[in-house]
């Protein structure tokens, strides 16, 4: 890369003006953009401004309105149009708003700045005590169609196409807050809101082409913060996706890099390897590395260059700003180990250094648990290395759940442990290479993947034990939206316009209204939602006893080997005991409960936490088959 050069400039320049110096503000064609777009005092982070403008880096910059704050350095990019501006903020430092004083010559401008003060607020971030709903906007809910095209962005909304915009929105999103709720989810998760200016497919947002702007077609930066403080209102998080690796190819700065190095491998165009392996792989060639690392992710998609310091600055304080300005509750990072990983470390604790509760997640897919534990912060690493990432997601168990939960193949066909409870048993046995179990998202299915439906052949007994386990396991549970009815395509091939399906209700005029306990009612009638309803109600039994259950939250987990395709887990502490047996047969079974004497001796009764009906230990307890039984205990004695 080419260094930077910092311009030492006169101390005339980098000393604040007099307040009352008067100096015209300046037009949109003098300074195009400032970046970040305002910020706070009281900040751990120190302040770099990317300025753009035309010939910006011949102007001597000062600071004027605050002898608090002060122009510390000014650095050039490779392109005169770009300056850095390295800002001081005492810690004293008053909020309000300071000018900054643009000269060249007898030419000279000012801009406004805005200084607020950062909230004292410490919230909690995501965690195990939370289930996690994950939601694509686009598909949720319309709650303002007057926004589903609009003049200065290139896709219109086509509901009829698969991969078209469909017209949901963060209004959409806001109007059905309290179906979110009464569901029992504590957390949304939703796929990126930010502007995607992609001609085609931009409804899923992971091409970005201004990370300070709202897509016009959700909604906009104040709509989103409204959003933000809504969900909290009713007890809910909210996370927001985010991409650092890549941004679209209509992101402004593709047609105008400060640097020549922005972004990685611009011409000629060469794509990734998508070989997750090789960050940590020991043996792998610099090469492959640098084609994984570097390589963009798509021809829509390239690849941030995040050993540029100005940038990996920008991504930092970018992040910063959207927890400060919205009230966030934590962000889930996509393609994670595509980032160069040094540097996305330093991002991380950047982040957590600000705001040290904050939880950030990151897609780490590989089916090996050796391969997702390396990301996590804390992990005794071979090499020595440290993400800083708080957690992690459990692409392995997702992978063992879906397997176990397939119907079984025909002899001959398919994979031979399909429809095997002991893979979930066997994938579980390596909890031990995890570093924070309670920090591990735990899934089975997302906007990536088949939807779970699909994946149990459309069997609602499949679909509550995949809830159960979901529910009951150590980890921060997330759901995708429509799971909780089945939601299904009718295959598990890939076919993200299709499994990303609209939310029947969402609409003005659809037939059916899947948010409304009447709708649900009515949906039964409905071949394709017929067991909506029931499915529906008992995901929301499950959720709203798991939100107070510590057992769940923190306790310890003790499991069997299965057992003629049947499973049995429990979840404790010193006060508490779950029992989970999951019956994956297709014959009832019956619980042998002699063979749990270890983890239940001086157990009382139980009960059964969907029904509320009681389970002595001492009765014969039979299991159908393709279901699972919840039970909760009251421990008589400490183990």
């Amino acid at each position: 890369m080419k260094k930077a050069i910092l311009i030492l400039a006169a101390s005339m320049a980098l000393m604040a003006l007099p307040s009352q110096a008067k100096v015209k503000e300046a037009t949109p064609e003098q300074i195009v953009r400032v970046e970040p777009p305002c910020w706070w005092t009281g900040m751990k982070t120190s302040l770099q401004l990317m300025v753009q403008g035309p010939g910006i880096s011949g102007f001597d910059v000062a600071v004027q309105g605050n002898d608090r704050v002060r122009i510390v350095g000014v650095h050039k990019a490779d392109n005169p149009d770009f300056i850095f501006i390295d800002v001081d903020i005492a810690r004293d430092a008053e909020a309000g708003t300071v000018n900054l004083v643009f000269t060249r010559g007898k030419e000279k401008f000012s801009y406004p700045y805005g200084l607020g003060t950062k909230s004292s607020l410490q919230r909690e971030s995501f965690n195990t005590s939370d289930v996690i709903y994950l939601i694509v906007p686009d598909r949720f809910a319309n709650g303002d169609p007057s926004n589903d095209s609009t003049d200065d962005t290139e896709e219109d909304a086509s509901r009829e196409t698969p991969m078209g915009r469909h017209g949901g929105d963060i209004q959409g999103i806001i109007d059905h807050l309290d179906y979110i709720s009464d569901l029992g989810a504590t957390a949304i998760w939703s796929t990126p809101l930010l502007l995607d200016n992609a001609r085609r497919g931009s409804y899923h947002g992971y091409a970005c082409a201004d990370y300070y702007r709202i897509d016009p077609r959700f909604g906009d930066n104040a709509l989103y913060r409204e959003m933000v403080k809504k969900a909290h209102e009713k007890g809910i998080k909210v996370i927001m996706d985010i991409v650092t690796n890549h941004c679209g190819t209509e992101h402004w700065w593709m047609k105008d890099m400060p640097f020549k190095d922005w972004v990685h491998m611009n011409d000629p165009y060469i794509g990734s390897n998508h070989m997750y392996s090789l960050a940590l792989d020991p043996n792998a060639s610099a090469s492959d590395r640098k084609i994984m690392e570097e390589g963009w992710f798509s021809r829509g998609m390239p690849d941030m260059n995040l050993d540029n310091p100005y940038l990996l600055k920008y991504f930092q304080q970018w992040a910063i700003w959207w927890i400060e300005y919205s009230g966030l509750d934590g962000f889930r990072v996509d393609t994670y180990f595509y980032n160069e990983k040094v540097p996305m470390s330093f991002w991380c604790k950047a982040v957590t250094d600000e705001y040290p509760w904050f939880n950030i997640v990151g897609e780490n897919w590989n089916a090996n648990p050796d391969m997702v534990a390396y990301w996590q912060s804390g992990n005794p690493n071979p090499d020595g290395f440290d993400s800083h990432l708080p957690s992690i997601m459990d692409f392995p168990l997702r992978d063992a759940v879906n397997s176990a939960l397939a119907p079984a193949p025909e002899e001959g066909r398919g994979p031979a442990r399909q429809g095997d409870i002991s893979v979930v048993y066997n994938t579980l046995a390596r909890d031990f290479q995890y570093h924070d179990l309670g920090k591990m998202l735990l899934f089975w299915s997302n906007h990536d993947t088949p939807r779970l439906g699909d994946i149990v052949g459309n069997d609602y007994g499949k679909m509550k034990i995949a809830f159960a386990m979901l529910a009951t396991m150590r980890g921060i549970p997330q759901m995708f939206y429509g799971d909780e009815m089945m939601f299904s395509i009718g295959t598990t091939r890939r076919d993200d316009g299709r499994l990303r399906m609209d939310f029947p209700g969402g609409w003005s005029g659809d037939e059916i209204n899947l948010f409304t306990e009447e709708g649900r009612k009515e949906s039964a009638s409905d071949s394709t939602f017929a067991g909506a309803a029931d499915l529906h109600d008992y995901v929301r039994t499950l959720l709203s006893w798991r939100k107070d259950k510590e057992v769940i939250h923190s306790g310890k987990t003790m499991h069997f080997i299965p057992q003629d395709n049947t499973y049995a887990y429990f979840r404790y502490n010193d006060t508490d005991l779950v029992f989970v047996y999951v019956n994956n047969s297709i014959e009832d079974a019956a619980v042998t409960w002699s063979r749990f004497s270890e983890i239940t001796g001086g157990l009382g009764e139980g009960r059964n936490v969907i029904t509320g009906e009681t389970v002595k230990v001492s009765d014969e307890t039979v299991v159908p088959a393709s279901s699972v039984l919840v039970v909760e205990y009251k421990r008589q004695t400490a183990e």
